[in-house]
């Protein structure tokens, strides 16, 4: 495992407060808030530590206030139902007090039963693409300074995409997006910790998919943008530390709001997670 995995792997392994309550640190990205992602696999941890003998199935978490990355996060676990197959937890996360995440938790027993899915959309191989980070390294002396040292950092996740966005120069496309995406380095053989990191990787570039069609991207000083709400569906068994094509789309954008939806398939064309996030996408007024 390489130290940065391993450092993000740490970041995810929550201290114990008693009576279901959990701290996890924070990590600086770059930008203003708390990366949302980081709030969705730490919270999937808290709740994952209270149930036994049941994997988590689906996620469902809103957004409520930008986290500070320079604190420390407590998550508070309430057992809603443990049923003969089901459990259901209720997770919140909070800074000072104030409530920054609110989500639920469903985890099931294993079992067998009806089986199909969706085929596999074609990709390019993932050995014909650059990194996300190769291409930051390309344009480096074009990124604002401000940005630099967070676009070209090492990563924990890497992701390839498959037709990059220039951040700089973005142009109108289809509202479409495709990335193979791993973990770097060997991890454990945890199913907790692969979808505890998948549901931090998730929302990486997620958002994006929405602002396609209207040639914009996060950089565009005229564009307020934020995850809304996100949720996750683990349906079959997967590792981190192989490759995982993220498929997403956006069927709608309207009220300020871009809806995104996403599929998860290993290198087998095998679906192993969904995912849905509706995000803020405003455009500030134009004031002259």
């Amino acid at each position: 495992m390489l130290d940065v995995t391993r450092k993000l792997v740490e970041l995810l392994d929550l201290a114990p407060l008693g009576d279901d309550h959990f701290q996890g640190e924070s990590e600086n990205l770059g930008f203003p808030n708390v990366f949302g992602g980081q709030v969705l696999g730490q919270g999937l941890m808290a709740a994952s530590r209270t149930v036994e003998g049941r994997l988590p199935h689906s996620l469902h978490a809103y957004f409520l206030r930008p986290g500070n990355h320079r604190l420390p996060i407590d998550y508070e676990v309430q057992r809603v139902r443990d049923g003969g197959s089901f459990s259901v937890r209720r997770v919140i996360a909070r800074q000072e007090g104030k409530e920054i995440l609110t989500g639920s938790v469903s985890f099931q027993v294993a079992e067998t039963g009806f089986e199909h899915q969706i085929d596999m959309p074609a990709a390019p191989d993932v050995d014909r693409l650059l990194s996300e980070q190769q291409y930051s390294e390309m344009m480096r002396e074009r990124i604002p300074e401000s940005l630099r040292a967070s676009l070209t950092r090492e990563r924990p996740i890497e992701i390839r995409p498959v037709d990059p966005v220039n951040p700089l120069k973005p142009e109108p496309k289809p509202p479409h997006k495709q990335s193979w995406l791993r973990a770097q380095g060997d991890l454990p053989d945890d199913p907790i910790l692969h979808r505890c990191l998948l549901a931090y990787a998730s929302d990486f570039s997620f958002l994006g998919t929405s602002l396609h069609p209207h040639g914009v991207t996060f950089m565009n000083r005229d564009m307020q943008v934020a995850s809304l709400d996100h949720a996750i569906w683990f349906h079959r068994e997967f590792r981190m530390d192989d490759w995982l094509l993220y498929d997403k789309d956006s069927p709608s954008a309207s009220g300020g709001r871009g809806f995104n939806r996403g599929n998860i398939f290993n290198r087998e064309g095998i679906l192993v997670a969904s995912t849905t996030q509706e995000a803020l996408i405003r455009q500030r007024p134009d004031k002259g």
